[in-house]
């Protein structure tokens, strides 16, 4: 055979697997054979086909513009192929195109007048129409009217309010931003954007977010229409809510620009702009123009750190590209630093909020962690030791503390660079030497430093050596709270230098309490300044390794709450300290458990082998939750997942879902959880984490869907979204118990409606749930058996059973022979579904083992109601379906014992015994067997013996 010959009946049979999987509902199989056969075809006529049947294929998974471009090179090839032709109409209806829609249709119906489909189609088309221009010109006047309203200058101001709310309402909606856009709205809101008024300037950026939403034209006619100087002008403007606002629209045109530029563009959009990267850089520029500028609020400052972090380094890794990055780091470092640097207490310096420093220094460790190599890093070492340097070596000390004060921050980030900076020649000699200063501020920025150091594997040793006498007399003698508190946060630090390893004690037995005890006293003492209380909590958290210290902290109700008030107030900078401690007092860290032989190997080496805390045991711990959930932890770890800060990072995320987790361990907090919105602040946890805190986030998600009903727990759309999180847990990657909870979870949602059913499938956990009906853990087993027990009343999943060559039937036949109860219990009910909603798998049964008629007589005997009853039902189908089966089972010991079931009596359900009396009348209905009546007149002639 030539190899033409050859390429031509390989596209031949990937043709008519494609065909036969279409018809089997398995899209996604289909869709990947048409495509390998396009590959094989050079004939037009061929590929046409292809494409017209791939459209199908892209309409029922709900991928219109690859279903559009597919029928249209279709109909490029034969534009009087009418099935292409109404696919691509369908397409274009979905993608609401619903002028060419429509004249699709109506070729369609000239071609084939008769085609009822077509017809139907035509009319929804023209009532959608209609429907819309109705919309618009509605639409229209409106938009008008609130025009003519806002430009009237006698109009009273209640009146212009309320008008300039109502454009944020219509601007949401796609015809009305449409209009607002055309009608020359953009000028009318750039003159409300210059209003004393702050409801009608937020008003004004709202409608701006409306219209600028997922769509990049409009949001480029606005950048250029508005300009950012302006608009970052708002956001640097004093009211807070304003600037928060304008933050917040600037995140929205970010979005806009970067969403679409990794998506397919088709039609007008991809017209009138495609490439927005230019004007990305220079809205990036302005951002970074911001940081230095004195004129610029605290608040607006901090806006524009966090929309730095949000987009610039990049979102994944495997991404190669971090050219954005590189040029931020090129244009702007210096100016990040500056914010750094800036010690708010001297006059020289913008205004900065309590949230700034630590958002800078989360900014400038995004910044470093994307860099991909040595070159790279280096060049930014060197950056950030050329403005350190340029402030160390002038003359006067607040020069030197603008120096000290950014190797503060990038300790706190990039901690690397922060290592080096200290390093640099007289760095930590002016360092010790400021803490000895008699002015405040000098001694605040020092001892902060010395803290941040502290943590730092190159430095720990030093500090240990020198600082600690250092500290202990600063908070023994300085008469300023503010410097005894940090000076207790840096013992604390160093006391805790042995983790959880209760053999590690860094001070003299009692010394930890003492600590944690002035904590706590500082902690509720509201008559402080909030930072000084947040640094209180920073000692807890350092503390809290130490299981006597936890047990003391969550036995004081105040300085519980006290800590809770906190992590819901402003400043953000609280909230990795508050989560720290928390995970602490929950013991949700990760625990290794030694190997027992390497523990008695080291003891034999004289080694250090690391102990638990007595107070560690899970008893313990259990209390401690107790005590928490009792002080309201829920509500405050709820506001702080709400918190829209740099502060907020992902390795606080993951604190928090760790925590969230430890809560729902025991079934009887879970209810408590939900009522305090534990279940909607996980929702986010688990998409929006580290990839260890979306498994935690997802796994408590489980416990939670797993014992409540999931309806109340996550009412309205919500419960939509809790679908991927707990497919996420079907890797092998996650253990066995969460593979378990998540399936015991889907179980549970397939079982409310078909909606969440499709949402499974959509996500593609069939295939996943199919494969842990083979695991070796009968629990699990059972678990995904369970789960796809539920899923069968999807039509989808049974085409999946009808389709030939699989063992999917075969599977569940030997499950419903298998000892474990729970398994047979998932198979049978299983079973007994498919063969009531698909008859002709019945006829299936004999091929797929020789012991199918002993399997279903051993469900018929079975002493356990719910599994007798899915037998009974299972028989029943099958002799509804078949007659020929039926006269095998009839001919079985199965008569015998469904004649028994019938009478029903002691230890048979009626359920039971109705369905077996079923057969029964099946059977004599096929004359295999006779009715009693047609018994007794036999009887009576004398037939029977």
């Amino acid at each position: 055979m030539s190899g033409s010959e050859k390429e031509k009946e390989d596209y031949a049979a990937l043709k008519d697997e494609g065909n036969t999987l279409f018809k089997a509902g398995d899209m996604q199989g289909a869709v990947r054979c048409y495509t390998k056969a396009l590959k094989l075809s050079d004939s037009k006529a061929e590929r046409a086909v292809l494409h017209r049947n791939r459209s199908a294929c892209y309409l029922k998974q709900e991928e219109y513009s690859k279903a559009e471009s597919d029928a249209s090179k279709a109909l490029d090839t034969d534009p009087g192929d009418v099935k292409a032709r109404f696919r691509r109409a369908q397409a274009f209806q979905k993608l609401v195109r619903l002028d060419q829609a429509f004249m699709d249709a109506q070729r369609c119906a000239q071609l084939e007048p008769k085609n009822k489909a077509f017809q139907d189609l035509l009319r929804q088309l023209g009532a959608q129409i209609q429907q819309k221009s109705v919309q618009l010109n509605s639409t229209d006047a409106r938009v008008q009217q609130m025009f003519s309203l806002l430009l009237d200058a006698s109009a009273n101001d209640s009146d212009r309010q309320k008008a300039a709310q109502n454009l944020v309402v219509l601007s949401r909606e796609d015809a009305g931003a449409e209009q607002i856009f055309r009608n020359d709205g953009v000028k009318l809101i750039q003159k409300l954007l210059h209003s004393n008024q702050e409801d009608v300037v937020l008003s004004a950026l709202r409608t701006l977010v409306g219209l600028c939403t997922g769509h990049q034209s409009r949001t480029m006619a606005i950048v250029n229409e508005l300009g950012m100087e302006q608009l970052c002008g708002v956001m640097g403007s004093g009211a807070s809510t304003v600037s928060l606002a304008a933050c917040h629209l600037l995140q929205v045109m970010f979005e806009s620009l970067t969403v679409v530029m990794k998506r397919e563009i088709r039609g007008k959009d991809e017209a009138i702009l495609a490439e927005p990267s230019k004007e990305l850089r220079s809205m990036l520029l302005h951002l970074l123009e911001m940081m230095p500028a004195s004129d610029v609020s605290g608040t607006g400052r901090d806006s524009a750190i966090n929309l730095m972090v949000k987009q610039v380094p990049r979102k994944s890794l495997k991404n190669p590209d971090n050219s954005l990055t590189l040029w931020v780091i090129d244009q702007g470092l210096k100016k990040i630093l500056a914010v750094a640097g800036t010690v708010p207490e001297l006059s020289e310096g913008p205004p900065l909020t309590e949230n700034s420093h630590m958002s800078c220094s989360v900014l400038l460790s995004k910044l470093y962690d994307d860099l991909k190599n040595d070159t790279e890093r280096e060049n930014f070492n060197k950056l950030c030791e050329e403005y350190v340097q340029q402030y160390f070596n002038q003359p006067g000390l607040d020069a030197k503390l603008r120096a000290i004060q950014a190797v503060s921050v990038l300790l706190q980030g990039p901690s690397e660079v922060g290592n080096r900076t200290l390093e640099m020649s007289g760095m930590m000699d002016a360092v010790i030497a400021l803490c000895a200063s008699e002015d405040v501020t000098h001694q605040q920025v020092a001892v902060e430093t010395v803290i941040h150091a502290a943590g730092k594997a190159k430095r720990a040793s030093f500090i240990t050596a020198n600082g600690v006498a250092l500290l202990k007399d600063l908070y023994k003698k300085s008469e300023n709270d503010r410097i005894r508190v940090r000076a207790l946060v840096g013992l604390c630090k160093l006391g805790s230098a042995g983790g959880t390893d209760f053999s590690m004690k860094q001070f003299a037995e009692g010394s930890t309490l003492r600590l944690a005890k002035q904590c706590r006293k500082w902690l509720c003492n509201e008559s402080l300044p909030t930072t000084s209380r947040r640094w209180s909590v920073e000692g807890l958290a350092y503390l809290t390794f130490d299981a006597d210290v936890k047990e003391d902290l969550v036995e004081d109700t105040n300085a519980l709450q006290a800590m809770f008030e906190l992590a819901k107030s402003e400043d953000k900078t609280v909230l990795f300290a508050v989560g720290s401690t928390l995970v602490n007092c929950t013991n949700s860290y990760e625990v290794e458990k030694p190997d027992p032989q390497m523990v008695e190997l080291a003891k034999y080496a004289k080694q250090h082998v690391p102990e638990v805390h007595p107070k560690d045991a899970t008893s313990y711990v259990e209390k401690r939750l107790g005590k928490l959930l009792e002080a309201g932890v829920v509500s405050a770890l709820v506001c702080m997942v709400k918190k829209e800060s740099p502060a907020l990072t992902e390795a606080c995320r993951e604190g928090i879902a760790r925590i969230f987790l430890a809560l729902v361990d025991r079934q009887e907090d879970r209810g408590t959880v939900v009522a305090q919105g534990g279940g909607k602040a996980l929702i986010p946890l688990a998409s929006d984490n580290t990839d260890l805190g979306k498994i935690k986030a997802a796994q408590a998600l489980a416990k939670i869907t797993i014992t409540s009903n999931p309806e109340i727990a996550f009412p309205g759309e919500r419960i939509n979204e809790m679908v991927r999180p707990l497919v996420s847990l079907l890797t092998i990657e996650c253990t066995l118990l969460q593979n378990f909870e998540a399936l015991m979870a889907l179980t549970n949602l397939a079982g409310i409606n078909e909606r969440l059913r499709q949402k499974i499938i959509k996500e593609k956990a069939v295939a996943k749930i199919e494969g842990y009906m083979f695991e070796e853990h009968d629990l699990v087993r059972a678990a995904a058996t369970e789960c796809m027990c539920n899923l069968v009343l999807s039509t989808e999943v049974q085409k999946l059973y009808l389709a030939t060559g699989n063992d999917r039937l075969k599977l569940l036949v030997l499950y419903s022979g298998e000892d474990d109860e729970r398994l047979r219990k998932a198979a049978a009910g299983t079973l007994a579904m498919l063969t009531s909603e698909q008859p002709e798998l019945c006829a299936r049964i004999p091929g797929t083992t020789t012991h199918w008629l002993e399997i279903l007589q051993s469900l018929l005997l079975c002493e356990i109601s719910d599994l007798r009853h899915r037998g009974v039902v299972i028989v029943q189908n099958i002799m509804q379906a078949d007659k020929s089966l039926a006269e095998t089972i009839m001919e079985s010991e199965a008569l015998e014992i469904l004649s028994v079931l019938a009478k029903g009596g002691e230890g048979t359900s009626k359920p039971v015994s109705k369905a077996a009396q079923n057969c029964l009348d099946i059977a004599v209905e096929y004359s295999i067997i006779m009715s009693r009546e047609g018994r007794e007149k036999e009887k009576e002639k004398g037939t029977e013996p």
